[in-house]
């Protein structure tokens, strides 16, 4: 499985589900547990939604990769 997601995409994610979370224990609420989407696509850094549409927020390899060496003489 190839991640699609960037870190500020899977920080984000944490912290919505971090807040789900609290919201479901704080009104004693099931709907805490839509929080592990959330949670396990961001520890995952893999979203299934991104998929269909090919879509990803991870910075491409070639521009994160140093240059290559200059030319032996």
């Amino acid at each position: 499985m190839k991640t699609n997601m960037g870190g500020a995409d899977r920080i984000i994610r944490l912290f919505i589900g971090i807040i789900i979370i609290a919201l479901g224990l704080y009104f004693h609420s099931w709907w805490g547990l839509v929080s592990l989407i959330f949670l396990l696509t961001a520890a995952f850094a893999w979203c299934p939604v991104y998929l269909p549409f090919k879509f990803s927020t991870k910075p491409k390899e070639a521009e994160a990769a140093a240059p290559p060496p200059p030319p032996a003489e």
